[in-house]
């Protein structure tokens, strides 16, 4: 019989009030279970029309301030984020049978911390870092490969690769986090974390 937390749902809810000590609990667990990249998440973005866009990425930093990835500052979702901050995140993992949602707003992270993680990149992705304009139309893949040779002449030296300006991260502040396992017959369980107007985490259980 699995056992039960005080509020009735599987003890892998635990019983914190943090829902980042919860995600950082599911998140350990996620990285001895999945296959590959237990980091990836879609990130749903909207631009100021309100069209939404949803995209995989990668999870690289996290902290009490939120959740951080890297991306180049002229795409699509960086273009959305610019005129409208509001964003989501959903973590699945499979080999777990749990889902992580994440709404909040994106704020750019400091010069300091993009330079640190870029730093950490190897050679081949800095370099290619310069060469792409992301989401921009390609007249040939050949177009791009002359371009990557073109930075690696410019650059030589794997220690000499600085971060291109329209290359930096972002930060999801939380502000609502909902937990979910999957459960028999549909029956689901579900746990919902908001913060109040004293920036408090309240939670929730969440209707299956």
């Amino acid at each position: 019989m699995n056992q039960k937390n005080s509020l009735g749902l599987n003890i892998c809810f635990g019983e914190t009030d943090n829902p980042l000590d919860l995600f950082n609990f599911w998140f350990e667990e996620a990285k001895k279970s999945e296959i590959n990249d237990p980091n990836a998440v879609a990130l749903a973005t909207a631009n100021n029309e309100s069209m939404p866009s949803v995209r995989m990425v990668l999870l690289k930093g996290l902290s009490p301030e939120g959740f951080v990835f890297y991306t180049n500052l002229n795409s699509k979702k960086s273009g959305d984020l610019k005129k409208n901050p509001n964003a989501s995140m959903c973590f699945h993992w499979k080999s777990l049978l749990r889902q992580i949602r994440i709404f909040g707003k994106i704020t750019p992270v400091d010069d300091e911390v993009a330079d640190k993680y870029y730093n950490s990149r190897g050679y081949e992705s800095r370099i290619g870092a310069w060469a792409s304009n992301q989401s921009s139309i390609l007249t040939n893949r050949e177009e791009l490969i002359e371009k990557i040779e073109q930075y690696k002449k410019k650059y030589p030296e794997n220690k000499n690769v600085p971060r291109p300006p329209h290359w930096s991260g972002w930060n999801l502040s939380p502000n609502t986090v909902e937990f979910w396992l999957d459960g028999d017959n549909r029956i689901h369980e579900r746990l919902l974390f908001k913060k109040n107007t004293n920036g408090i985490w309240e939670k929730n259980l969440l209707s299956p």
